[in-house]
This record gives structure tokens, sequence and C-alpha cells, in this order.
């Protein structure tokens, strides 16, 4: 994968005549230090420029010294400071602006063409001016021609590749293998990066705290090299497929030292207008408002703007189904070699999936990711389940572990498993796999006051839809949902409770196993809940709130960030079909993603779907969550867009249509 993401867009820098002059100038980012010896400005009572101290001098007497100018500010104000220094032209800030722009990492299409000295030297001379901290320099380069190196180095990246390759879900792997990571024996010149950290001494200044500023330099200086190749026309790759310290070994480099890069550098048939990752699907460019925070983090806002609520910028981005696609999966459909209809409900999905992706026949969702959001219930304490709490976190560790039902149904149809902690009770140590995101540690128990505040509500609505964008920014073309909450299925009927008009008797069921008696209180306590808050169901943000889940509201968000990224949102049980009332309560438009993957044994699925106008694709009597129904109906999707795309026209196949 690359190592350093293409650098977005910058801003053009302001013309000097539009910066403002007042103020103190802003601080050189590098962390440069001071030189001791500067001169000191003159005037300042420093004393003369080569820095011998002096004795104090008498007072001058009254009236001594030449006249104060006319224009001079009074006795106690600053002195008018003069314009700030310029900045580049139009011209050279388009042509800085179009470098960052047009750099790539390049695997491909490199020439066996050599570098000439003074190429090279300029590009190396252009890493060396990078910025560091405490001025310390850490970096240094090393000039890879040998091939009997570069083969020894080679074979240190394939053996990481394929231990790479055996660690992605199926879909990914498909995709992965597809893809050159290196091009270390097809470019004429290797480059190291190193960092040293003990370079600069032991009282570097700005790295006491953080050490790892070392590294961080030392990438500086890779930027710079890399800026300074695409100027020259040359290509640069950046492999990261190593074992660190093997790689150190394997280069015979001194034990301290740390590799930061290994860049293949050679002159290339052509720069691709985009990176070769994101023309190769495997993720996409990010926009610049979700990567903008004014102040705080969270609060999002492009310079010049006023901050934006993202619930409101997700859902102006959420549109109805294609129309024009619409038709056209239609039109095929008729046209396939197969009787009309014969597909049922799977050409009523691949209708679907065309108005999504706005074309026909559309992409086959994959890869895919189902996303597990864990929280904990203060309702849980009315005693609905007979499972303890701390079994929601037990569970998640299940997950991560890949000792859950849905890690083995995730295996099998080679989906991505994501866990999202937006609310469990317990604190959760950081573990590949998990996403901390948690907005308070569980709910309050509803049958004596709100579950959440409004703001926790709408926190984690946005956790969900960022757990979208994230997961489709990353390739994936099918989202799944899952969840994990001990006392869930107590909320999910009262939110469907909320949005059908149902009895809390005729959608509250048996959840992980409650006997008779356990049942009818449950049902108890739901009607109680729903009795105390009246909730009202054209307030969806306040219904969460009272008498929600956090993993509901993540699900809702969810669904809410799949519909305005227009990618399929396969729904599993009776959590997700309440998130869905939710989402579609908020937004109507967003049902227009939602597939229903399968019905559920809780009765309050039933009527969820049946509100949302959606037909599961597989019956089982499944009770479970996680997003097991939703992994067991991927494949279903993936057939209903492949058939689209795959089967012949009668006219193609030469095949007498029956008209």
């Amino acid at each position: 994968a690359e190592a350093a993401p293409d650098a977005p867009v910058a801003a053009p820098l302001p013309e000097a005549a539009d910066r403002p002059t007042d103020g103190a100038a802003p601080a050189e980012e590098s962390g440069d230090a001071v030189e001791t010896g500067a001169p000191a400005p003159p005037g300042d009572g420093a004393g003369p420029v080569d820095g011998t101290p002096v004795a104090d001098a008498p007072p001058a007497p009254a009236g001594a010294g030449e006249p104060a100018p006319a224009d001079a500010a009074p006795t106690g104000e600053p002195a008018p400071r003069g314009p700030a220094a310029p900045g580049y032209d139009e011209a050279d800030r388009e042509a800085v602006h179009r470098l960052m722009r047009d750099r790539r990492d390049i695997r491909n299409g490199f020439r066996p063409d050599p570098i000439p000295h003074e190429v090279l030297l300029r590009v190396l001379e252009a890493a060396h001016t990078a910025p560091s901290v405490g001025h310390s320099q850490p970096w240094d380069f090393v000039i890879i021609r040998s091939e009997e190196t570069r083969t020894r180095v080679h074979e240190l990246a394939q053996r990481q590749r394929d231990v790479y390759a055996q660690s992605l879900p199926r879909a990914r792997a498909k995709q992965f293998r597809e893809l050159k990571i290196e091009a270390i024996l097809d470019t004429p010149v290797n480059i190291v990066v190193t960092a040293d950290p003990t370079r600069g001494g032991r009282h570097t200044l700005g790295r006491h705290t953080q050490p790892q500023m070392a590294p961080y330099s030392s990438a500086l200086a890779v930027e710079n090299l890399w800026l300074a190749a695409r100027a020259e026309g040359l290509g640069v790759g950046w492999v990261s497929f190593f074992d660190e310290r093997e790689l150190v070994r394997s280069l015979d480099l001194p034990d301290h030292l740390e590799v930061v890069a290994y860049l293949c550098v050679g002159y290339v048939d052509e720069f691709p207008e985009e990176p070769e990752l994101a023309r190769a699907g495997w993720s996409r460019r990010r926009p610049l408002s979700w990567v903008v925070h004014e102040e705080s983090y969270g609060r999002r806002a492009l310079p010049g703007a006023e901050p934006h609520d993202l619930l409101a910028e997700t859902l102006a981005e959420i549109r109805p189904l294609d129309a024009r696609a619409l038709g056209e999966a239609w039109e095929r459909q008729k046209r396939m070699t197969k009787p009309a209809g014969a597909l049922g409900a799977l050409e009523i999905l691949a209708a679907q999936l065309c108005g999504l992706s706005r074309t026909c026949p559309p992409p086959v969702p994959e890869p895919a990711a189902v996303a597990i959001f864990a929280g904990d219930h203060g309702v849980h304490a009315r005693g609905v389940s007979p499972w303890p709490q701390e079994v929601t976190a037990q569970m998640v560790q299940n997950f991560l572990a890949g000792g859950a039902v849905c890690n083995a149904f995730a295996t099998q149809v080679g989906a991505e498993v994501c866990v999202v902690d937006v609310g469990v009770a317990a604190d959760l140590p950081p573990r590949d796999g998990l996403l901390p995101r948690k907005v308070r540690p569980g709910t309050d128990d509803f049958t004596v006051g709100p579950a959440m505040s409004r703001e926790e509500a709408i926190r984690a609505l946005e956790v969900g839809i960022e757990t979208a964008r994230d997961l489709v920014a990353a390739g994936n073309r099918a989202l799944l949902t899952g969840e994990m909450g001990i006392a869930n299925t107590t909320v999910a009927a009262a939110l469907t409770a909320v949005w059908t008009g149902a009895d809390p008797a005729e959608v509250t069921g048996r959840g992980t196993g409650v006997d008779d008696a356990g049942h009818a209180h449950k049902v108890d306590v739901v009607r109680r809940a729903l009795e105390l808050h009246r909730p009202d169901p054209a307030d969806p943000i306040g219904v969460l709130a009272a008498v929600g889940g956090l993993e509901h509201a993540a699900l809702a968000g969810f669904i809410l960030g799949g519909a305005s990224l227009r990618v399929p949102v396969i729904l599993d049980g009776v959590s997700a079909g309440a998130a869905a009332l939710v989402a579609r309560a908020i937004a109507p438009e967003a049902v227009s993603v939602c597939v229903a993957g399968h019905r559920s044994a809780e009765p309050g699925h039933m009527a969820a779907l049946a509100a949302l106008g959606l037909r599961p694709l597989v019956d089982l009597d499944l009770r479970l969550g996680e997003g097991t129904g939703a992994l067991l109906a991927l494949p279903v999707v993936q057939s209903a867009a492949r058939a689209l795309r795959e089967v012949a026209t009668f006219d193609a196949a030469g095949i007498t249509d029956k008209n």
C-alpha cells in the first residue's frame, strides 16, 4: 500500500498585501533552534553583536539623544510594523501547488535510463534542506545501485508481501494480488533514508518529550526529495513491505539507525492523473472538508467558512436512486438470456444497485466490511437479560480474536470485520481492528430518565457516519451492519414501537433467551419507558435520547453515511431494523441504500421491515446479531450485480427470444 498518501491540493497562499501585518509573525514550524550566537537586534540592550556582556551604563541625562521623529509612536505603544515578507508571485505559486498535486507514488512504468549525477545531486540537496527538530538533521541517504543488493532487498519485500496477503479477507486479497507493491529491480537507483535518534546530542531542542521527532524529521526530507524528483521528471516509489530490523541487518546499517523509507527512483513513461491505488479501486481520496477542524476536534470548518454540522452535511448528500440507471437496468433484464422475472427479487435488487451506482450494469459490491458497533445499556439493571453486562466487553475481545460466529461467516464470504466501541461500559485496551469511539460508557436506565442527552445521541450518529466514510474511503463497496450490546433488543423494541405504532408486546422478543416470565417483564419495561417519555416520532434525535442505545444511534448514522456515499448497506437483524427506522425518520431517502439481509426471529424485526418496505433475502430464524445475517446475504447481493454484468443478452448470444 502507498506508504505516504498523496498530498491534498493546498489552498493558494494569499497575496502579501492581503495578509494581516499586525501581531507577531508566525513561528517557523520546523522546530529549528535559534542559534545562541546570533546577534541581537540593534537597540534591544543585549550588548555588542559579539555577545560580550557589558557593565550597566549610567542613566543618560534628561533630554539627551536625538529628538524623536515626528511620526514616531507615542511612548508605551508599539512602533508601526512594515509590510509582511512577500510570498511568491502567481506563476510560482501555481508551480509549487502543481508540483504537490502531480506527485505520485509510482510502481509501474519505470525506465532503465540512468539518472545523471547532477540530477541526483539536486534531488538530494533538496532533501537535505528539509526542516528538522532542533535543526538536528537526523537523516542519512544510502544510495544503492548494486543488483545483488537490490535482489536481496526485493526478496525481503516479497516475503512480507506474502505475509500481508495471507492476513487479508478474501476479496481484499484478490484485489491485492493485482497490485504491484515495489519496483526495486525496475529502477536504476534505490535510496534508503534513515533517522539517527542520537543526532544532535542528548539535549536536542524539541525532542526531549517526543523522541519520535527524529523519524518525523527524516520523513520531511523524504517529501522534499519526492517533490524535487517530480520536478526533475523522476518517479519515486516508497516501499514499506519490510521488517525494519531485518532490512537494517540486510543492508549492514548501524543498529541505532532506523529506516524511515526505502525509495525506488527512476525515469518513467508517464505520471498518472490519479494515485495508482485510487485507480485500482483500493482506496478513495478523502475530501478536505472531512479533515479540517476549527479550534477543537470535530468542529469542522474550512478556512473562511462557518463550522458545518456533520449530520447536516451528510443529509445534504443523500439523493434518490438514479432514474436513468434504473430504467436501463429493467431494459437489460428484459434482454438477458432468461425468462422475464425468472430471478425474482434479485432483479429488483440488481436495479437498486444500478440506481445507487448511477450506472448499468453496476459494479459488484466488493470488497465489503461489517461494522460491529458495541455499547452497553442502563436498562440492563431492570433484569431484561439473563446475561451479565460484562459479556459485551468480553464479546468485543472475542470478535477481535476472530473467535465469534461473525468472524467465521466473514471469512467465508471474504468480508472485513471492524469493531467500534461507541459505548461499552468497560475500558477496552487498544487492539488491531478496534476503533475507540466511545461517546460515553453505556447509557442510563431509560425507565427512570433519558437514556442519553441529545448531544450524545448526535455524537453517536456521527460515529456511525464517520465509520461509513472511513470504510468507503478505504475502498469498500458494501457496508454491513453489526452490533453487540447486552440488553440491546429491549432498546430495539422500544424504538420499533415508536415508529410502527405497535404495542410493545407485538415487537418485544426473547432476545438472548429469556423465559416466559422474563419476556413478560421485558415487555413491561418497554411499556413503562414509552409511557414515561412519550417519544415523538417526528423528533428522531429526541427519540434516540429518550429510549435509544449508543450502538443503535451509530447504526443509524452508518446507514446515513452509506446513503450519502451511495454505497449499499446490508442490514442485519432487529437492532439494525430499528436503526433503519431512525435513519428513515431523519432522511426518508436513506432507505434506498438499505438491503434487508435476513428476517430475524425477533418479532420486532418483521414489523420494522414491513414499515420500511424491505424484503429480507434470507430467512433462517437467526437471532444472534453481530452482523451474521447480513454476512450470509452478502453473496446474494453480489450475485445480483454479477448477473446483470455477466449474463449475455439474447442478441449477443444468438438465442431466439420467445417473441
